[in-house]
């Protein structure tokens, strides 16, 4: 690469920086469902995301920013289809992750450009076809990685809720047991823990008494949006308990059992695919063993021979 050209290519990545930061003070177009959320009772705004950290109910960041720029100005095909329920359990917007994927192919664009002017400044001649192949090799595999993030953070939140919905499922029994009503239990059992997996079933039985609806439906409705059958079948044993007024405390308790045995069930799973894994790198320590006790008997022969 020659002077000129590292020059240009400085020059395009310092452009771009600039570009870049004055566009970040540049009013952007509000989002809908941002001022919505924010002119929402408190009740109704996002608290927790599933990771546990809060989700600031201040105007959209930088990612969220761009990511609203890239939707409307970049084609569909391109960004590809959000994960709406794997977003939902994160509590994170499209927008987010959009920008998220642009920021990192950014990062890819510009990442091969930097290292090449750093070899170039130390004297070290780059052919202009490696970075030109480590740009778009990089930028595509960067622009895709938030996917696959998103995905495996997705499943740990659901791996999570699961556990924290065996108790759950416990306090409802005892609730029932103790002779409150279906609404009450659900109420009085999602108000005793303090984890993102509680809160969020609050907020969903608060909505519901705010409009008027059932509790179970609001969590039908809620295992329909984050991808969780489980919860789906407490709240149908818990509109039976409404419906009919049965006693549903056995139910439960074999509904929580039940949750805890496929948790039980995974966990093995996870556990002996690592144990599997771990079978190779043992393997080759042995044979690197046996090589050494084999190497000075070998090497004997063959200098007496």
């Amino acid at each position: 690469m020659t002077t000129t050209q590292l020059a240009l290519l400085l020059g395009a990545v310092t452009a771009t920086a600039l570009v870049a930061l004055v566009a970040q003070f540049i009013p952007a177009q509000p989002d809908l469902r941002d001022v919505l959320t924010r002119l929402s009772p408190p009740t109704r705004r996002p608290t927790t995301t599933a990771d546990g950290s809060s989700g600031g109910t201040g105007g959209p960041g930088v990612e969220e920013r761009l990511g609203m720029w890239a939707e409307r100005t970049l084609p569909s095909r391109f960004l590809g289809d959000p994960p709406t329920r794997d977003l939902a359990v994160l509590r994170m917007t499209p927008a987010q992750f959009y920008g998220k994927k642009v920021l990192y192919g950014l990062l890819g664009l510009t990442l091969p450009a930097l290292l090449t002017g750093f070899f170039t400044l130390l004297g070290i001649t780059v052919p202009v076809i490696i970075p030109a192949a480590a740009t778009v090799g990089l930028s595509v595999l960067l622009f895709l990685a938030p996917s696959r993030d998103i995905t495996q953070r997705a499943t740990t939140a659901r791996a999570e809720f699961a556990r924290a919905l065996s108790a759950f499922i416990e306090l409802c029994a005892l609730e029932r047991n103790g002779g409150a009503g279906a609404t009450v239990a659900l109420t009085n059992a999602a108000a005793v823990g303090d984890s993102w997996v509680f809160r969020r079933i609050s907020e969903e039985v608060a909505r519901s008494r705010y409009n008027g609806q059932p509790p179970w439906d609001a969590l039908t409705s809620l295992s329909e949006e984050l991808a969780l059958p489980d919860l789906a079948d407490v709240a149908d044993i818990m509109r039976l308990a409404g419906d009919e007024s049965t006693e549903v405390y056995r139910q439960l308790r074999a509904r929580g059992s039940s949750v805890r045995t496929a948790l039980t069930t995974t966990e093995l799973a996870e556990a002996n695919l690592v144990e599997e894994r771990m079978y190779l790198p043992a393997s080759f320590l042995g044979m690197v063993f046996l090589a050494l006790l084999m190497a000075p008997p070998l090497l004997r022969l063959i200098s007496d021979s």
